[in-house]
């Protein structure tokens, strides 16, 4: 028989017995089971200006928190991210967006996410692993700590590509300038373009330098023209005109890239004219991410991002995690990891593992007077077993152990954007870390719970 059309529709979606949609449900469960996770995050959007009850940008702290979880579950952009809220019924329920409400734009996401702090996305993650010891799920007696790094979105760093990027950044803003004062500046970024192309494929270092002459002078130039024009703007507008945020951010701009400009003429010159040899940590590669390390890797290739240090459980887990500044040693931190992960678990881990990279004499001092009973470095050169653990098999037992460190990195790489980081600044890179760990680990929590 056939359905009548007068038959009326069903208004509630029917849910998919899949085991996404399964997982999505535990996770939501678990955030439920945590209200405070929304008033921190709430928090954090009224500090940063944005309230759940004005305009398009209203989202709420529950909302933002679902949505970076499946942001960074899925590796979606912020348009794939939009796109996906409005057409998934799923994602919209796990995300508490009413079917009859507008979703979000890309741009009210990228707004709202941005305002959400590192430090409290680290505070949910504790409570994430508090909630697992509570189900049994992690017990902390056992766990493991290794490094890896976090690339960010930048070009592969050159001196004429930097100066290049300088030009072209200053002499934008300086066009923008134009409108509040008169600007004296001749644009030569087609030129500073050429010089940077030839430098590229010219054969010799011999061709390369009289090039590099006539780009740092264009750079000087436009670097001058933009401090002339700060001046300007001081002299011509009152202070209180800069409590605008047109002129305020505009003149901002102008005294940062300068001052990046700067930086990278001086590594050009000592580089390139001096022949010296500049150390890494007096680099800047890159005036849109002047925060990133340069970080060599097993001698093998260099890394532009910064160094993560992980700690996690048996059950696969993140307890806990660290960015760092600089290029570390992983040696200079086993005892800082492990004293950060009793006072997430709130006891002392029986066994321990690292990787060799980690080992040291005063390490496994440091380590044994924490509590810890059984220590071992993969690799060790100057360390007997029986120091490390009481017997050989425990020994290889717990070798085996550390190395599903790299499964979960790689699983953290390929599935939750660990590999590349795309949002500015360093607080900014921080928030994405953690917010990759809390999604990882509702997952992780969610598929425990599902077996």
């Amino acid at each position: 028989m056939r359905r009548s059309l007068r038959e009326q529709l069903v208004l509630v979606p029917a849910s998919f017995d899949h085991l996404h949609v399964r997982e999505l449900q535990t996770m939501s469960a678990i955030l439920d089971a945590h209200p405070e996770f929304s008033k921190w995050i709430q928090a954090d959007l009224l500090a940063g200006g944005i309230a759940a009850d004005r305009g398009r940008d209203g989202m709420s702290g529950e909302q933002v928190l679902r949505a970076l979880v499946i942001k960074q579950s899925n590796g979606f952009s912020y348009e794939q991210l939009a796109f996906h809220l409005m057409d998934s019924q799923t994602y919209r329920a796990f995300c508490r967006i009413g079917f009859v409400n507008k979703p979000p734009k890309k741009s009210t996401l990228q707004r709202n996410f941005k305002r959400v702090r590192a430090e409290t996305l680290e505070r949910i993650n504790r409570k994430i692993v508090q909630h697992a010891q509570e189900e049994e799920i992690e017990d902390g007696a056992r766990l493991r700590s290794d490094s890896t790094v976090i690339e960010v979105a930048i070009h592969e760093p050159t001196d004429s590509r930097l100066l290049v990027d300088s030009v072209r950044v200053l002499s934008r803003l300086l066009r923008v300038a134009r409108d509040y004062v008169d600007v004296e500046h001749t644009n030569h970024l087609k030129r500073a373009k050429r010089r940077q192309l030839a430098i590229q494929h010219a054969a010799k270092q011999e061709q390369r330098v009289p090039l590099y002459r006539d780009l740092v002078k264009v750079t000087e130039n436009t670097i001058a023209a933009a401090r002339a024009t700060v001046e300007k703007l001081v002299g011509v507008y009152p202070a209180e005109a800069f409590e605008t945020p047109d002129l305020h951010e505009l003149r901002a701009a102008l005294v940062h890239y300068a001052d990046l400009a700067d930086r990278v003429l001086d590594q050009t010159r000592r580089r390139v004219f001096d022949e010296e040899s500049v150390p890494a940590g007096e680099k800047i590669v890159s005036i849109f991410e002047p925060h990133t390390d340069i970080i060599r890797k097993d001698r093998r290739e260099t890394l532009y991002g910064h160094k993560v240090f992980l700690t996690t459980g048996n059950s696969g887990l993140i307890v806990d995690c660290v960015v760092v500044r600089g290029n570390p040693t992983d040696s200079t931190k086993p005892v800082s990891l492990m004293e950060r992960a009793i006072k997430v678990l709130g006891r002392v881990p029986e066994q321990v593992a690292f990787d060799g990279g980690f080992s040291s004499r005063d390490n496994l001092t440091q380590l044994k007077n924490l509590g810890i009973r059984d220590v071992a470095f993969s690799k060790a050169p100057g360390l007997s077993i029986k120091e490390m653990v009481k017997r050989t098999w425990l020994y290889q037992r717990l070798r085996h152990f550390r190395a599903g460190i790299e499964g979960i990195i790689s699983f953290l790489k390929r599935c939750f954007g660990w590999n590349r980081c795309a949002w500015r600044s360093f607080g900014s890179f921080r928030a994405y870390t953690w917010g990759s760990v809390i999604a990882a680990n509702l997952v992780m929590l969610a598929r425990h719970a599902l077996t």
